[in-house]
């Protein structure tokens, strides 16, 4: 790709002019050449995560499950945990990601992280991690959305040929068949223009906003006029053991629930490279959407929790996804449907957002040349998107979701590793950091001065307590039936990342000379602002050969 005339710099918009060459300067001195589209700001940016985290839809999803763990004390108790140690875990990320603006994020994070002897082992293996983690959550949460809305069958007491469990093949065949739909309708909404996604991402915001608010006012009103609220006491000191495992671990087990709600907030940075001013602009995205979903998140619970019915009630829904149900319990059959169509809607813009950073994702690896087909997958449109890595996102998740239909177990499994490889990889970089390059990326808008070390050690810990919680069984006892295939399958992605770290030539992907390149031209410092006013770097003192198209 052609530089633009560097006249293009002297516009009157400064963000459209001279920060936008400032941006393609930076990521030619980090050793790539711009080749996507950059029209995003800090709305784009902030929406990439927090929509692909949908605060309202993982609630909802997932209430369930820290109910049973640790009941309602342990439900809000852990997502004040949570939040806290999230909050930092973003912060540190924003630290590398101001350095390392680059699409495919995470894992160069990671390399750069370990420096330029080990960053390529660690380099293969986050964006192992990092791959299953986005291709299959979209996947997911498909069937998520397929759940809310064969829900209805039981809400309007509809017999199904065979029953509506998932024993029966053509249960699960309509949940293919609706999951594969939903899928085409996220797919379809990558391939328009650029200039005209940013409207998705407001959108987006603005039906979560509207399904926080109903959920707000309507819900209550519905609840007091049924069943009736949860007590006080109940809502802040009624606990709950429905795993078997003993008292302290099945507390814990609730952050499964509420750290699970905040995991994937990374999207902002794999989408720095479409983002002006992406050095600032990646890291704040990080940051303001894990907060707002963390607060928003937090203020969901407390409703729920309080609307919920009696938990013998609560845990007696039989529907796929229970909380169809308890809109109708508290609005009526009619309302239940209005609310699905809210919740099935966030699903879709939020499979659509997920598919947009895993393609960005998908697009960095096969821009460096290490996937089958890389120069077909790695090529941009006349928009500068790249479509080819989006259809690639369709191939696996259509592939993936055909997996129903022997066996929703097979799903399931293939999918419960979804957000282990995330967590993981948040807690590899903050150590990673604080051992190998502590004192490295001074030159980061975020950098974190004398905090950095205690602010390492608490995403570490956090992280690695959640991780624990990801691969341990949430039934005891252990059987065949309730045993978690999620380490093993984060322990063969890994596997297959060590064995591609050492068959792949290092001249097809993540070369020690580049890496170390990148290294170096991310760590200098800023000097002081230049005549335009804008923030300067030093220049590398020799252009690297091979810097990437």
């Amino acid at each position: 790709m052609q530089e633009e005339d560097a006249s293009n710099s002297v516009k009157g918009d400064s963000e459209n002019g001279s920060i936008l060459d400032e941006d393609e300067l930076q990521l030619r001195k980090l050793g790539y050449k711009p080749t996507l589209h950059r029209s995003w700001h800090l709305l784009e940016s902030f929406a990439a995560s927090f929509v692909a985290l949908n605060f309202i839809g993982g609630v909802r999803a997932g209430i369930f499950l820290g109910l049973l763990a640790g009941g309602p004390m342990a439900v809000w108790s852990t997502y004040i945990i949570s939040m806290i140690f999230m909050f930092i875990t973003a912060v540190v990320l924003a630290e590398i990601c101001s350095a390392l603006p680059i699409s495919g994020s995470i894992y160069i994070w990671a390399a750069e992280s370990a420096g330029p002897k080990y960053g390529r082992f660690f380099g293969f293996i986050v964006a192992w991690w990092s791959c299953t983690a986005w291709m299959t959550f979209a996947a997911g949460n498909c069937q998520t959305a397929a759940n809310y809305i064969v829900s209805e069958i039981s809400v309007w007491d509809i017999d199904f040929p065979g029953g509506t469990t998932y024993d029966n093949v053509k249960w699960r065949a309509v949940i293919w068949a609706i999951s594969e739909g939903i899928l085409c309708c996220a797919i379809a909404i990558n391939y328009i223009p650029p200039r005209w996604y940013s409207r998705i991402f407001r959108i987006s915001v603005g039906l979560y906003i509207l399904d926080f608010l109903l959920c707000v006012i309507w819900l209550p009103i519905g609840v007091s006029r049924t069943y009736g609220f949860r007590s006080a006491k109940d809502v802040f000191t009624m606990s709950y053991n429905g795993t078997g495992a003993p008292a302290a671990w099945n507390w814990i087990l609730s952050f499964l629930f509420s750290a699970g709600t905040m995991i994937g907030f990374d999207a902002s940075g794999h989408i720095a490279e479409e983002t002006k001013n992406a050095s600032v602009v990646a890291g704040r995205g990080i940051i303001t959407s894990v907060v707002a979903t963390g607060v928003l998140g937090f203020a969901t619970t407390i409703l729920f929790l309080f609307c919920t019915p009696d938990l013998d009630v609560f845990f007696a829904l039989d529907a796929p996804q229970p909380f169809v149900q308890i809109y109708a319990l508290a609005l009526g059959k009619g309302p239940s449907i209005f609310m699905t169509i809210i919740a099935v809607l966030g699903l879709i813009l939020s499979t659509s957002v997920a598919i947009v950073a895993a393609s960005r994702l998908i697009y960095a690896v096969a821009r460096d040349g290490v996937l089958p087909m890389s120069r077909w997958i790695g090529q941009v449109d006349s928009n500068k998107q790249p479509k080819n890595a989006v259809t690639i996102m369709f191939i696996f998740g259509a592939c993936l979701l055909c997996t129903i239909i022997p066996s929703q177990v097979a799903f399931t499994s293939l999918i419960s590793a979804g957000g282990i490889p995330t967590t993981a990889a948040y807690g590899l970089i903050a150590l990673l950091r604080l051992t190998m390059t502590p004192d490295d990326f001074k030159s980061s808008h975020f950098y974190l001065g004398r905090w950095r070390k205690p602010m390492y050690i608490a995403a570490i810990l956090f992280n690695g307590l959640i991780l624990a919680t990801q691969i341990s069984p949430f039934f005891f006892p252990v059987t065949a039936a309730t045993f978690n295939f999620a380490p093993v399958i984060l322990g063969v992605v890994t596997i297959f990342g060590v064995l591609s770290w050492y068959f792949v030539p290092q001249s097809k992907w993540l070369r020690e000379s580049l890496v170390e390149y990148t290294f170096r031209a991310a760590d200098e410092p800023a000097s002081t602002a230049g005549p335009s006013g804008l923030r300067q770097r030093a220049s590398v003192a020799t252009e690297d050969p091979d810097v990437k198209e």
